[in-house]
């Protein structure tokens, strides 16, 4: 039973309701209701207070001071928007194992190497002892006079290191195993998480110190702990990669100094981790010959297009119900491409398993990759190669026709850049390079029919 003048909180959200429940109501979090004690009666107003600085005209305000400084690791600073900003927070969410740890010594180090006039990189680890750390840091190369490691779990002790070193960024691996002596409760619960994260933005606000924090995923691939976290930090960045394959993504998910939704792409060596300036050969599996059930397509991750090669294979079933399996791709707009398919290609599945896959551990959802699906999953069923020169892009819709997407002509100057010569595209796509030759589409039928004409060899 509810105490009298308690009230009941959310912690993940914040929502507050009369009694405890199990539920949230508002995001539907189980297990999150905590009590707050007595409530406190509602301030009737406040009084006004002297300001910290004046408010001037948004024209006079300096921006120097705010400016990006490069970490000196090409490709997260192009996730980044050019750079740690001073006073940033930035959250490097990721599974274990990924390789946030190794990433962000090669961030300590490029930082402590670059400028000898800025201040030097702290790499604080909660996770692991400063010796261990100190074996990764010299098997990946990463050590340098400028680059001081601590290891601890209490906030207060960062603090003092921070007064101590007077680093010009700061790295904190990870948020999770940090305890704040203000707070209750175990490392890694939501109460502690929410208190050293705060605690951290206010020390980087305070003095203009980017601070990189690391945090931990759950099942479903989203940032352990309090939903106030990625609200509190400025940066959210999700470093993603398959266990079996050496390529890693970092993606941005949140960027309030820069696009929110550029990639980075690494590939994961045993002597540490490197940028992948130029990735698009990574996600193509060149074939000696043409082989039917394979097309390519162009994909757009932030600014960069990327081009995607999208594998399907068709067999006849034994099982009363056929297996639909989807690797790489949104597995709802392989139905739905699927189900067109069969109603305006004439194409019949209803007794055929479909397999279809990106190459390289790619993950697409954008619609632009319909098209290419459309065309390889028909490869397959009729066991007909398409052209290897030939690109598809373009969004496929329920009554069978080929809709227009962003940034054609973007797409098909990577295309030409890597040798590719034809391209099926929706109707009017605006401005093309030169070198390609493009073939506008109005629906499905019609690429369907289009893509015969152009020479396999």
């Amino acid at each position: 039973m509810a105490k009298k003048g308690s009230s009941y909180r959310c912690a993940e959200c914040g929502t507050e309701v009369a009694k405890w429940v199990g539920r949230c109501p508002e995001c539907q979090a189980w297990g999150t209701i905590e009590e707050r004690g007595d409530a406190r009666p509602a301030i009737a107003r406040v009084s006004a207070g002297a300001p910290s600085a004046p408010a001037r005209p948004i024209g006079e305000v300096d921006v120097e001071a705010s400016r990006a400084r490069a970490t000196g690791v090409s490709e997260l600073d192009r996730v980044l928007g050019g750079g740690l900003v001073p006073g940033a927070v930035v959250l490097l969410a990721g599974e274990p194992g990924v390789g946030k740890s190794t990433l962000l010594l090669e961030v300590a180090y490029q930082w402590a190497a670059e400028d000898p006039t800025a201040g030097p990189s702290l790499y604080v680890t909660g996770e692991e002892s400063a010796g261990q750390v100190r074996l990764r840091a010299e098997r990946t190369g990463n050590v340098h006079g400028r680059m001081y490691l601590a290891a601890e779990s209490d906030l207060s002790a960062i603090l003092g290191h921070v007064d101590d070193v007077k680093p010009g960024v700061l790295i904190v691996d990870s948020v999770q195993t940090m305890a704040s002596p203000q707070a209750e409760g175990s490392p890694g619960g939501v109460t502690q998480v929410r208190a050293v994260a705060a605690g951290l933005v206010a020390l980087a606000k305070e003095r203009g110190l980017p601070v990189v924090l690391v945090g931990h995923v759950t099942k479903e691939g989203s940032v352990a702990g309090p939903r106030l976290l990625e609200h509190l930090v400025d940066v959210v960045l999700h470093f993603e990669g398959d266990r079996h394959s050496t390529l890693r993504m970092v993606r941005g998910v949140k960027n309030r100094f820069g696009a929110a939704d550029e990639i980075g792409c690494f590939e994961l060596r045993d002597d540490g981790i490197a940028g992948v300036p130029d990735p698009s050969g990574l996600f193509l599996n060149r074939h000696a010959e043409a082989v039917p059930g394979t097309a390519i397509t162009v994909t757009v991750e932030g600014k960069r297009p990327l081009l995607c090669e999208v594998q399907a294979l068709v067999a006849r079933s034994s099982l009363a119900q056929p297996r639909r399996a989807v690797s790489g791709l949104d597995s709802a707009r392989v139905g739905m491409v699927l189900a067109v398919l069969e109603k305006r290609g004439r194409i019949r599945f209803g007794e055929q398993d479909v397999y279809t896959a990106t190459v390289g551990g790619m993950k697409v959802t954008e619609p632009a990759v319909d098209l290419a699906i459309a065309l390889a999953v028909s490869s397959a069923a009729q066991d007909v190669a398409l052209s290897p020169r030939l690109v598809a892009i373009g969004e496929v819709g329920l009554a069978g026709e080929v809709r227009r997407v962003t940034g054609v002509g973007r797409r098909l100057s990577e295309a030409v850049r890597l040798g590719f010569t034809h391209a099926l595209v929706p109707p009017d796509p605006g401005p093309l390079p030169d070198g390609i030759r493009a073939l506008e589409v109005g629906d499905l039928g019609s690429a369907l029919n289009a893509v015969q004409h152009v020479p396999v060899h």
